[in-house]
């Protein structure tokens, strides 16, 4: 029969930085009027900034904290700000829940404004 390890001294999880990116660059998508962004070599997009593209995110692990960085659109008309408040709201709270990670920062950088999807109703 073996004897049960306590929980301390059997390891520890290290999430990385690259893992936490992804989590954030989806759990973004989730978020009403906002779009993805085009990936960026030297401050140059790379492709056009589609609003279906995926966002781009990075986020620098350190210990049991996170800071997110993430590039996205935002759907016109909406409200610049108030879409980037919930994205930054949702962020911390969807990432913190998934990783467990207490995220201190989000900074977010808008990159393109995008005119509503067109409607696919049918004229008859």
């Amino acid at each position: 029969m073996t004897t049960p390890v306590p929980a301390e001294e059997r390891g520890r999880l290290v999430i990385s930085g690259h893992a936490v990116a992804r989590i954030t660059a989806h759990a973004a998508r989730e978020v009403d009027a906002v779009g993805g962004a085009a990936g960026r070599v030297l401050g140059l997009a790379l492709g056009s900034e589609d609003a279906d593209r995926p966002v781009q995110a990075d986020a620098e692990v350190d210990g049991g904290r996170v800071r997110l960085a993430a590039r996205l659109s935002v759907t016109y008309p909406a409200s610049v700000a108030r879409t980037t408040e919930r994205a930054r709201a949702h962020l911390r709270d969807r990432v913190g829940e998934l990783t467990g990670l207490d995220v201190t920062r989000v900074d977010i950088t808008v990159t393109a404004l995008h005119p509503p999807a067109p409607s696919s109703r049918r004229v008859s």
